[in-house]
C-alpha cells in the first residue's frame, strides 16, 4: 500500500480555509516546473514534436498549478476557469492523439501540484511516460509495411468504380476506397482509398500505372501517420 504520507498534500488546510505558504506555493511550483521538463524531453522520444508544443508542456503544468492554487476553495472561481479551460479548446489546431495525452498529463500534474499532492504528481508523471516510452520504442500501434492513404484526381468522364481494379489487383493486398468529393466546379473527383501494397519497391510503378488510367492528373501516395488520414482532401 502507498504511504499516506506520500499522496497526502503539503498544504495545509481545513475545513474553511486554506493557507498556501510561500515555502509551499515554491515547492509546487518548481516539481510542476520539472515534470513539465520532463513530459516535454520524452516527447520527443521516437516523436518530431514543434517547438510551440514543447514549450507548451514545460509551462502548462506551472499555469495550472497556479490557476488552482488561486481559486481553491472558491467555486465560482473554479467554473469560470472551467469556462476559460473549455474556451481554450476551440482556438486551437487539431492535435494527434499522443499530444492529446500529453496535454492531459501536463493538466493532470498540474492539478496535482496546485492541491500540493506532490507525491501522486510524481508518480503519475513517471508511471504514465515509462508507459509512453515503452510504446514509442515497441513501435505500438504504428502502421504496418506497405500501408497507404491513396489520392487520386479524376475527370467527372472517369467510372471510378472499376477503372482502376486492374491496377489495384495487381500491386495491392487490400484496398477501399474511403471518400469521394467532387472540386473545380465538379468537373473533377477526388478519390481517397485506404491499401496495403504488395511490393513497397514497386510504389512507383504502382503511381505510374495509375497515372496512364487518371490522365496524368494529381496522385498522392503516402504513409497513414504523416498524412494524417482524418484530413479533408
Amino acid at each position: 500500500m502507498l504511504n499516506p504520507s506520500i499522496i497526502s498534500s503539503i498544504i495545509s488546510s481545513n475545513s474553511y480555509t486554506v493557507t498556501v505558504t510561500v515555502k509551499e506555493f515554491l515547492i509546487c511550483m518548481l516539481t510542476a516546473l520539472c515534470l513539465g521538463v520532463l513530459i516535454a524531453v520524452v516527447s520527443r522520444i521516437k516523436s518530431r514534436q514543434s517547438k510551440s508544443l514543447s514549450v507548451a508542456l514545460v509551462l502548462l503544468p506551472v499555469i495550472v498549478q497556479t490557476i488552482i492554487m488561486l481559486v481553491n476553495k472558491e467555486f465560482g472561481a473554479g467554473l469560470a476557469v472551467a469556462g476559460a479551460f473549455s474556451l481554450l479548446r476551440f482556438r486551437s489546431a487539431p492535435a494527434s492523439a499522443r499530444d492529446l495525452v500529453l496535454i492531459t498529463l501536463a493538466v493532470a500534474v498540474g492539478l496535482a501540484c496546485g492541491l500540493g499532492c506532490i507525491g501522486i504528481a510524481i508518480i503519475l508523471a513517471l508511471i504514465v511516460l515509462a508507459i509512453l516510452t515503452v510504446l514509442s520504442i515497441l513501435g505500438f500501434g504504428k502502421s504496418r509495411s506497405g500501408e497507404r492513404i491513396l489520392n487520386i484526381v479524376i475527370p467527372e468522364s472517369l467510372n471510378y468504380d472499376d477503372i482502376f481494379t486492374p491496377v489495384f489487383r495487381k500491386y495491392t493486398k487490400s484496398c477501399e476506397l474511403i471518400r469521394v468529393k467532387t472540386t473545380n466546379m465538379g468537373s473533377l473527383y477526388k478519390l481517397r482509398y485506404e491499401i496495403t501494397l504488395r511490393d513497397v519497391s514497386e510504389e512507383k510503378e504502382f503511381i505510374d500505372a495509375l497515372r496512364v488510367r487518371n490522365g496524368n492528373l494529381e496522385i498522392s501516395c503516402s504513409i497513414p501517420e504523416t498524412n494524417k488520414a482524418r484530413e479533408v482532401i
